[in-house]
């Protein structure tokens, strides 16, 4: 395997900001991704990177030592950017420090035994690729969140003491919007949802039976003077051909007929790196600035790749970018110079203009 390599350098004893230098690899096809590292020092000896509990980012995703590079280089290609797992944290090259990951443990520990600690220390890399993290440096990480589901789950008497420990940390429960940057993902976005659910639950006060009787009553008086909502049909969108359009699924989940529907209407194909990363629209409620700016971010991106038009798979992330543009661009300090369209509603005028 023939790689081009763009490394990342830094030592806080002598460099005042991070750079990067290149390099080319040859790999063999059963390297694993230490390898990678070890190459790179074998050309630089002041390429530095921690020989036990290895792991670093490849393209913004996070792998650990004994990833294969074969899958690596099938998924993103050969030519490779490597960085420190979090360069904010940076010592000396790919060397961190890492209390922090210990910190978030603390929140906890009293409520821990041994075993938890075990499983616990094996959500190291999950820590680290917490996607919250590139928006709240102080973020406690996602690994922390998923030991006190566990320790919940296996019945602690401890239950109300957790969720307070874990919703009043500085950055904790309820600013994470559920996605890591593992080169190989987990899924925990239920497990984060139910700890929201169980932690609300312990700040409110429960109605009384009268209060609980009241509000079905007036509910359903409410309900009688309102008229049956019509379902809107399709918005009317002004035609993007000859524009550049970008295309954001908002997940993992991409509609792998868009691109071709979006040059077929005229249009040029723009593809940009937070595609496919959260909105923030999950954070609205409980974090209106952090939700603002995870939204920001992705128009942003979409914006500086070139794009005119923004196409949007989910429409709780269309509301959100749409009807907040103004307060987004104020917390952005930009403008956002994008047309945002409803996927659905691009489709129907697509098969409006073909019939």
């Amino acid at each position: 395997m023939k790689l081009q390599i763009k490394a990342f350098f830094f030592n806080a004893k002598t460099d005042y900001l991070p750079y990067y230098k290149h390099f080319k690899v040859v790999l063999d096809e059963d390297a694993k991704a230490k390898d990678l590292l070890v190459a790179i020092q074998e050309q630089n000896d002041m390429f530095e990177f921690p020989k036990q509990k290895l792991i670093f980012k490849i393209n913004g995703l996070v792998v650990t030592a004994n990833e294969k590079m074969s899958n690596i280089v099938e998924t993103l290609g050969t030519e490779l950017q490597v960085d420190p797992v979090n360069s904010y944290r940076a010592n000396h090259g790919f060397r961190i420090n890492d209390k922090d990951f210990m910190e978030s443990y603390a929140l906890l520990e009293p409520y821990c035994n041994e075993e938890d600690l075990t499983y616990y220390k094996s959500l190291y890399a999950l820590h680290y690729a917490s996607e919250t993290s590139n928006f709240q440096r102080d973020y406690i990480g996602d690994a922390v969140l998923l030991l006190a589901h566990r320790l919940i789950e296996n019945g602690s008497e401890y239950k109300a003491e957790i969720l307070k420990a874990i919703s009043d940390a500085d950055s904790g429960l309820f600013d994470c919007e559920y996605e890591n940057n593992l080169f190989d993902p987990e899924d925990h976005t239920e497990t984060i949802n139910a700890l929201k659910i169980m932690a609300k639950g312990t700040d409110e006060t429960l109605p009384s039976i009268f209060e609980v009787l009241l509000s079905k009553f007036m509910g359903k008086k409410e309900e009688q003077k309102k008229p049956a909502l019509k379902k809107q049909s399709a918005r009317t969108i002004s035609t993007v051909e000859g524009k550049k359009c970008a295309y954001y699924s908002g997940t993992d989940v991409i509609n792998s007929t868009m691109f071709e529907d979006i040059q077929k209407a005229g249009a040029t194909v723009v593809r940009f790196s937070r595609e496919t990363k959260g909105s923030g629209a999950t954070l609205f409620e409980d974090h209106r600035r952090l939700a603002l700016t995870k939204a920001g971010t992705n128009l942003l991106d979409a914006l500086d790749h070139g794009a005119d038009v923004l196409i949007v798979e989910n429409e709780a992330d269309y509301d959100l970018f749409s009807n907040n543009l103004k307060e987004i661009e104020s917390v952005m300090g930009r403008d956002i110079n994008l047309e945002i369209v409803l996927a659905s509603d691009f489709l129907a005028s697509n098969q409006r203009a073909a019939a």
